[in-house]
């Protein structure tokens, strides 16, 4: 029996759904019941019924699933896909933030902690921060973390004013504004559609910026043929099952290496899901007051969101 075959019959035996993420290697992404960006996989984890859930995606993800399903289990293949941006905000230092500024709103975007979640007041993706951000508080001035990126963005289109919290992703900061210029110079067509995560000189040279999730929507909507795709490279997989018939780029790093693949993502693989059925571990805890906490900003997102 291939790993495939082995797959789909341990989630029949074990009644469990697999939920991935865009960037997870396309043999995962083809085996998962369902693939989403960030808000994409949280409204599928509230909605599941099934006895294990088991992300294949990174250590916040997995938490979240735990958070809104607190009696499934919660199983992720391999417990050192953690994520660079969520470790940029420790809750012990966001929580001294809190205590010195507790007039402040805290926006968190959803590539954070368990811990980070209940500390915050709602908590936002890049699929829907501009909706949060404008429906938080007129009179609370606002603290949007971790990613300074995303929010220098969101405040450009909103117009609102936010204190931005020093955090960044390790793929989403690695784009080479000088290649990326090269590459639209040999393919003077191409759109550049790039992540929100993206630093400012990225996105000032794009042409359409959103969500993972609106990206593979432009890509497979628009009229154009060639696009140069300035986000994790796992995307590439669904865009191409999406519109085959269109040439995609994937955007340059800065150094000659697969630093547009993110290596926490890329820790999970086939075999290792295999075993995660097989073994129904490693098992996704969080503390019960952290969870109940979490779940807060968390069900005031999919509010806002709706």
């Amino acid at each position: 029996m291939d790993l495939f075959q082995k797959v789909a019959q341990l989630k029949k035996e074990k009644n469990a759904v697999i939920l991935a993420h865009y960037y997870q290697d396309p043999d995962i992404q083809d085996v998962a019941d369902f693939i989403g960006d960030s808000l994409e996989l949280a409204r599928a984890a509230q909605r599941s019924t099934a006895d294990i859930i088991l992300f294949a995606g990174v250590h916040f993800m997995a938490e979240g699933a735990k958070i809104l399903n607190p009696s499934r289990k919660v199983i992720l293949p391999d417990l050192r896909a953690g994520c660079s941006l969520s470790d940029s905000c420790p809750p012990e230092r966001l929580a001294e933030f809190k205590k010195n500024n507790p007039d402040h709103f805290v926006i968190s975007y959803i590539n954070c902690s368990a811990a980070v979640k209940a500390l915050s007041d709602v908590i936002c993706t890049s699929s829907n921060a501009l909706k949060i951000v404008e429906r938080a508080p007129k009179d609370r001035p606002i603290l949007f973390a971790p990613d300074r990126n995303l929010g220098r963005w969101v405040t450009e289109k909103t117009g609102r004013a936010m204190t931005l919290w020093p955090g960044s992703c390790i793929v989403h900061e690695t784009f080479s504004e000088r290649k990326m210029i090269d590459l639209k110079l040999k393919h003077p067509d191409a759109k550049i559609i790039a992540h929100p995560e993206c630093e400012e000189n990225i996105l000032k040279i794009s042409d359409f910026i959103g969500s993972t999730s609106q990206l593979l929507k432009f890509v497979s909507e628009s009229p154009n043929q060639t696009f140069i795709v300035a986000t994790e490279a796992g995307i590439l997989h669904q865009m191409q099952k999406k519109a085959s018939q269109k040439t995609l780029v994937p955007a340059p790093p800065n150094q000659n290496c697969a630093c547009n693949e993110c290596p926490f993502m890329k820790l999970n693989t086939l075999e290792k899901l295999v075993q995660a059925l097989e073994t129904e571990s490693p098992e996704i805890f969080v503390p019960e007051a952290i969870r109940k906490a979490a779940q807060k900003s968390l069900a005031l997102m999919l509010e806002w969101s709706a």
